[in-house]
């Protein structure tokens, strides 16, 4: 079974011999995994009036403490956007009706943002579809095959500098 990184590695062997491709193989497939993936979960996204920037910030409050709410720094950091990114999403979603800010209680400069209860029912409604989206697209694996993936994947993260501490 060949797919298309395969024809280009072969197409790159027979016109550069001298070079090794081989980490195309690897960076190539995860490339194409990663365009497929993003247009499975936008669809399932839409599905539900959201846009992958929408679904992150309502994600990343939902799992967040109880009452479900961090500052827009917190927000930024675990989005790993700017601050002008985070605010354009804020923004929106609070156009919508699905988050609040409101001045932090100590400090004034600090804006929390909260999941409003229709926020959080809209989230609470899309995540088993998102999550039902990434099992269908992740099913030719066995479990040990997405175990190993999965630390297979973490330690080349890990090398790039995606660490939380």
């Amino acid at each position: 079974m060949t797919d298309h990184v395969d024809r280009v590695l072969q197409q790159w062997g027979a016109e550069r011999p001298d070079l090794d491709v081989s980490p195309m193989a690897v960076l190539g497939r995860l490339k194409r995994l990663g365009r497929l993936i993003d247009a499975e979960q936008r669809r399932t996204f839409a599905a539900h009036g959201l846009d992958p920037a929408s679904f992150d910030v309502l994600a990343t409050l939902r799992r967040s403490n109880p009452p479900h709410g961090l500052t827009a720094a917190e927000l930024m950091l675990a989005s790993m956007v700017t601050s002008g990114a985070i605010t354009q999403r804020l923004d929106r979603l609070e156009a919508r009706g699905l988050v609040t800010r409101s001045p932090g209680e100590t400090d004034r400069r600090v804006v929390l943002v909260a999941l409003t209860e229709e926020g959080r029912a809209l989230i609470d409604q899309a995540l088993p579809d998102h999550v039902e989206t990434q099992r269908r697209l992740i099913a030719a694996l066995s479990g040990p095959e997405r175990d190993t993936l999965a630390d297979t994947l973490r330690t080349l993260l890990e090398s790039l500098g995606d660490r939380l501490d």
